[in-house]
């Protein structure tokens, strides 16, 4: 039999891999850096990816599915229970049963235990599949906002320092861009949600 740890092990995984995808620790407070000299390039970095799930929007987007797989690892931690469960009534037959009937309950629990893990490994990939669903919209805006911000503060070079591909080697925190940007980024939804929805135009040949 497997042992059980190993069932656990993709049970925490459900919820925490697809978010590990998502969400690194935050990045360093950023230092307010001094202008810099006349004709030189600005140059900054961004943890693009961690910076996403930082919003406000990110943040809500993941407690929201955490919430809507909740359920899900529930009943995955309840099927693990009821396995730990039969694994320790056949420990404490001890040589009650016979080579046939401990033979059977063994492989009663096998089967058990590898539909466990293949249903939690589905519930895992459905879960970060989500996030990636949830978080592509958010991305395309955050993006932009980084453009914008980019433009407006005179960086003529940003590096994604999260990316796997990055060649940022070495970074001031003065250079980190990180939280200045998702500051922008908030403000900006915060500014988008409070202005009152659009009247609709009144349809072409409409009564007076």
């Amino acid at each position: 039999m497997k042992p059980s740890f190993r069932v656990l092990s993709v049970l925490a995984a459900t919820l925490t891999a697809g978010a590990s995808l998502c969400i690194a620790q935050a990045a360093s407070p950023s230092i307010p850096s001094a202008p810099a000299p006349a004709g030189a390039e600005k140059i900054g970095i961004v943890a693009f990816q961690p910076a996403i799930a930082q919003t406000k929007e990110g943040q809500k987007a993941l407690q929201d599915l955490q919430t809507k797989f909740a359920p899900k690892q529930a009943e995955l931690k309840a099927q693990s229970a009821a396995i730990d469960t039969l694994k320790k009534q056949l420990q404490d037959a001890g040589a009650k049963l016979t080579a046939a009937e401990r033979a059977s309950k063994v492989k009663s629990i096998d089967e058990k235990e590898k539909a466990l893990q293949q249903a939690a490994e589905q519930a895992q990939g459905e879960f970060q599949q989500a996030i990636a669903g949830s978080f592509q919209g958010i991305a395309r805006k955050f993006d932009a906002v980084l453009q914008d911000y980019c433009k407006k503060n005179g960086y003529s070079l940003v590096l994604d320092a999260s990316s796997q591909q990055s060649n940022v080697v070495y970074a001031t925190r003065a250079a980190d861009i990180t939280r200045e940007v998702i500051a922008a980024y908030d403000q900006q939804e915060a500014a988008a949600a409070s202005k009152p929805a659009a009247t609709p135009a009144p349809a072409a040949g409409a009564a007076k």
